[in-house]
């Protein structure tokens, strides 16, 4: 049977749009001349993997479906899970089974992930969610986002800073961990089997071990590297080296991995709640080794902490009601995307093709502009959200955009004077669905691991400005500017989509490529995660973030699916082209449908991760 590719599966005018590629091309002054090495950008893949770039090589044919998806989505009427981790995944559904709620189910599965996914999430960083309440038919929105020490003030933050920037690792980078209180906040209002319950998958994997996959353990080596190197600025990497490299080796794929350490710690928090950690003997521990290191985070800046219930943000999507967390992150980002693009038909444009593209980076763009401009916690800071996240403002700068050239200069707009990361989704019999993300920000975090605890604290402080008068510039008890993002889409008033994108700056653009390819393009949960996506870096931004040294377009990164007609349009165009470097973000999704008289849940996962999703 020949493969069915996905042009196939669009409408006739759609199609006849994607076929006609190289008039429309010639027509906006494409040249005929390209430099083919330009274009050959493999995909992405780990170190000794190189005799498997094959351009010529592609995946195996599907009997039904889009040419380029590698599985079905996982299909079941009472309960589903998707994580970037099969055991956590696995977890998840147990919870599931034994009666607990989905954020049971989430909080689990991100106990499990901490020690599993360590170079994403652990006990170190910050956790948003969102949560759908099927008795109250709304979305609720969960932030746990830990604020800068007290006692770390912007002179000393200024007098660590390299070229301009808190650096990416040591104790000045560290803010108060959120993740926990971010857990216990969420299952104090939806959770239904005990507390301790949820630790014990966690606790018997970090005793008993388990096997390195092979997306982790690269990224295990890379960060250890990192913070070994000479004149990384972590004060101290004893204990690092003791929790991840045992023998003073890191772990190859299939070695199996252990942390006892970590194990102790959650055995206190299942006895003891959230205050164990918060005002109790972990946040002694803490404060002694900061004090001992010469840091600052203290006792003082964890008994302070606690995690709010916020509103989350709006915007329709071609009848689509697309969430967008608030607070101190970078939510806004996606909804003003949607809101530009909005006014463009890229399903007639066609699928992957140059012109969808075209407007979908400079939207990011111009999106990109207001988020370094105007985005910091708002107990600090006046947003003027209603104004950015409104039809007018998008429509005006829609009209900025052109297919045939690119934008320059942008700029964020003018406001009116009034003024690395994990993701999972988890969903139950009763309707609740959990659309969570929990991260240390830069891969494993700061280098940092207190004594005896078996987790790393988060650098999320390297996202704070230092320019003066920025309304993200750093002060002692504020929360930094936050990346990390959970997703959520409802149509009708009824919950559709869980979903997420992780990864830094990605997590916008990553979000918005999924939107797309569900409502313009009709893609299946799992096929949309496994259509090519475009990465674009070096927007704007008082956050250091992106590598220096970029020019005013920045930097587009393209994976190896994208067609190369639409590859070289965009070479042609101007646009500078950086590798397939694996930055394309890593996704999990439920959706919710109604079949007849029954609920069905479709969970769909990341083929870029060892990721897996299951339903039952």
């Amino acid at each position: 049977m020949r493969r069915r590719t996905f042009i196939q599966t669009l409408p006739l005018a759609a199609a006849a749009s994607a076929a006609s590629m190289q008039n429309e091309a010639t027509a906006l002054g494409q040249s005929s001349s390209g430099s083919t090495a330009a274009l050959a950008l493999p995909k992405f893949q780990p170190a000794g993997a190189e005799r498997f770039v094959r351009p010529d090589v592609h995946a195996g044919d599907r009997p039904s479906g889009a040419s380029f998806s590698t599985r079905s989505p996982a299909l079941g009427l009472n309960g589903a899970a998707g994580t970037a981790h099969p055991l956590a995944t696995q977890t998840a559904i147990e919870m599931l089974k034994r009666g607990g709620s989905a954020v049971d189910a989430a909080v689990a599965a991100n106990a499990v992930l901490g020690f599993v996914e360590p170079v994403s999430s652990g006990l170190g960083g910050d956790c948003f969610a969102f949560v759908w309440d099927p008795k109250l038919g709304k979305l609720a929105g969960m932030a746990s986002s830990g604020r800068s020490p007290k006692a770390l003030t912007l002179a000393t933050a200024r007098a660590h800073a390299v070229n301009g920037h808190l650096p990416s690792d040591g104790a000045v980078t560290v803010s108060t961990p959120g993740a926990l209180d971010g857990w216990w906040t969420l299952h104090q209002r939806y959770g239904k089997l005990k507390w301790a319950e949820l630790f014990g998958p966690a606790i018997y994997a970090c005793e008993n071990g388990d096997p390195t996959p092979q997306i982790i353990g690269y990224y295990i080596k890379r960060n250890m590297a990192a913070f070994l190197r000479a004149g990384s600025g972590v004060e101290e990497t004893a204990n690092a080296v003791k929790t991840y490299m045992p023998g003073g080796v890191a772990p190859s794929e299939y070695d199996v991995r252990r942390n006892p350490d970590l194990a102790h710690t959650y055995r206190m928090i299942a006895e003891g709640g959230r205050d164990v950690f918060y005002d109790g003997p972990i946040a002694k521990t803490i404060d002694a080794y900061f004090k001992r290191i010469g840091g600052w985070l203290s006792a003082e800046d964890l008994r302070e902490h606690h995690a709010e219930w916020v509103e989350p943000l709006v915007t329709n999507y071609r009848g689509v009601d697309v969430y967008g967390m608030p607070a101190n992150t970078q939510g806004l980002a996606t909804l003003q995307m949607l809101n530009i693009i909005e006014n463009f038909d890229v399903r007639s444009f066609g699928f992957q093709s140059a012109q969808a593209l075209q407007v979908q980076i400079e939207a990011k763009r111009l999106a990109y502009e207001d988020r370094a401009r105007y985005y910091a916690d708002p107990h600090f800071a006046k947003i003027p959200i209603e104004w950015l996240n409104s039809k007018d403002y998008a429509k005006e700068r829609a009209k900025l955009i052109r297919l045939d050239r690119i934008l320059e200069p942008v700029y964020p707009g003018q406001a009116p004077s009034h003024g690395d990361t994990t993701y999972f989704t988890t969903a139950d019999k009763d309707g609740m669905m959990v659309s969570i993300i929990q991260s240390n920000f830069r891969g494993m975090g700061s280098g940092l691991v207190a004594d005896g605890l078996g987790f790393m604290f988060q650098d999320r402080g390297q996202l704070f400005s230092l320019q003066e008068g920025h309304p993200n510039i750093y002060a002692p008890g504020k929360r930094p500017f936050q990346t990390i993002i959970p997703g959520f889409a409802a149509r009708g008033g009824k919950p559709w989509l869980a979903f997420g994108v992780m990864g830094g700056d990605m997590q916008p653009q990553g979000q918005t490529q999924i939107i797309l390819n569900r409502v313009d393009y009709g893609l299946d949960v799992q096929a949309a995660a496994d259509s090519p996506r475009w990465h674009h870096e070096g927007s704007s931004q008082s956050m250091g973030e992106d590598r220096p040294g970029m020019g005013p377009r920045g930097e587009l990164h393209l994976e190896a699916g994208v067609p190369a007609e639409t590859r070289k349009f965009l070479v042609d165009l101007g646009w500078p082209m950086g590798p397939s470097d694996g930055g394309f973000g890593r996704y999990e999704c439920i959706e919710h449908r109604v079949q007849g008289a029954d609920r069905v849940y479709a969970a769909g996962s990341e083929m870029r991760a060892d990721a897996v999703a299951l339903a039952y």
